[in-house]
């Protein structure tokens, strides 16, 4: 059995690049960006007026004029116009190319017009006011984008202005998800006493379609020759297997075994943590990484939350955030000699701190107790008391 941050280790040295792939714009919103962007045109691309108002030359406001007849209207989409009385002013809306002569935007509200003539009802402005100026975001040629970027709706927005229509995002891997167990029946079945429905599957699959990746599924009885020739037939189909259940020391629990058998290397079984400690992680030659979980809902969910997510973003070469931390709320107390992911509520005070509110359910196959939590709060091997106050990593899963 090893530590938390040994099998960290092992899963950072068997990361898999599964290459890069062309999509739209619009179908990249948390995929990993493999391409640098730079700009194809200066940002704002023209001297763009920012309110809706009159546009007029500021020497002859300092020079005393507060009363200008309107020469004509600016509207966005239009080209330059340009005004040829510098005592005269034209209207202009937001979006709008700067009127050539003239150099200060004043509001409708600071204005009246009348007679075809806009009188100020303010005294005073400043010169270039209510003008966003060429190329003052970034000019022609400024990187706006760096590889390995998590493209959001921000980047998207980007992207679009300056036309990456399509773009070159990190290939994601083709998974398949599958439960193990007799005990297990379809979510639209009645259960016996003796059964339960596959709420695991739709768990994972779930998690994984938040990272995008959408995933294939199967069942397979506890029965060994049906879990051999079918992860088999897998093993050369998938780039990545998430089984769930199986991997403890029950006498129904084949996979170690069948997984050995087929030929797939185990790089670890079993982590000094809980929930989760059965995990079992392995590859099968250069071309299928097996992520093994524990069948109780909790432990399956956290090793998804702490391992899979971290395995991904490293095989993606993500710009992965800086760790998480919160100010543990209570004090929590736990004997054992592993690692205590507890499922907590993350919370904020008016002072910027994040606060981590433990939610202890009723052990690992407590799969209701995750709906009223949000995160899971790392709590080290190192110690058994855990006070109020002190400061611990944690990890989203809202």
């Amino acid at each position: 059995m090893i530590t938390v941050e040994e099998a960290l280790k092992i899963i950072s040295e068997n990361t898999v690049d599964f290459g890069v792939e062309e999509i739209l714009l619009s179908e990249s919103v948390n995929r990993i960006l493999k391409d640098e962007w730079q700009t194809d045109r200066d940002l704002p691309p023209y001297d763009r007026v920012t309110m809706d108002g009159i546009s007029i030359n500021f020497e002859t406001f300092r020079n005393g004029k507060r009363s200008f007849p309107i020469e004509g209207v600016a509207a966005a989409g239009m080209p330059q116009q340009t005004m040829n009385n510098n005592e005269a002013c034209l209207e202009v809306m937001t979006g709008s190319i700067l009127p050539n002569n003239t150099d200060t935007v004043i509001r409708y509200e600071d204005v009246t017009i009348k007679d075809g003539v806009a009188s100020l009802l303010i005294e005073s402005i400043t010169k270039a006011q209510n003008i966003h100026f060429k190329g003052e975001d970034k000019k022609v040629g400024q990187k706006v984008a760096k590889i390995n970027t998590k493209i959001s709706p921000a980047e998207i927005g980007l992207g679009a202005s300056i036309g990456k229509a399509k773009i070159t995002v990190a290939k994601l891997p083709k998974v398949i998800v599958i439960s193990t167990g007799d005990e297990l029946v379809q979510i639209d079945q009645q259960p016996l006493a003796h059964q339960i429905r596959r709420s695991n599957v739709y768990r994972l699959v779930t998690t994984l379609k938040s990272y995008n990746i959408i995933a294939d599924t199967a069942h397979l009885n506890d029965n060994p020759t049906e879990i051999k020739t079918n992860i088999k037939k897998y093993l050369d189909q998938f780039d990545v297997i998430v089984l769930s259940g199986g991997v403890s020391k029950g006498k129904f629990d084949y996979l170690p075994q069948v997984l050995e058998q087929l030929g797939v290397t185990k790089l670890f079984h079993k982590i000094k943590q809980r929930p989760g400690k059965p995990f079992w992680f392995g590859k099968y030659k250069k071309q299928c990484t097996i992520f093994a979980l524990p069948g109780n809902p909790v432990s399956s969910f956290l090793c998804m939350q702490r391992y899979f997510r971290y395995w991904l973003e490293l095989s993606q070469r993500e710009l992965v955030p800086v760790q998480q931390f919160a100010v543990l709320a209570e004090d929590v107390s736990f004997k054992p000699d592993l690692t205590y992911f507890l499922e907590v509520q993350i919370s904020s005070t008016a002072e910027g701190k994040l606060i981590a509110q433990p939610m202890k359910g009723n052990g690992s196959g407590d799969l209701a107790n995750l709906t009223v939590a949000d995160a899971f709060i790392e709590l080290p091997q190192s110690k058994s008391k855990f006070d109020a106050g002190e400061v611990f990593p944690f990890y989203w899963y809202r």
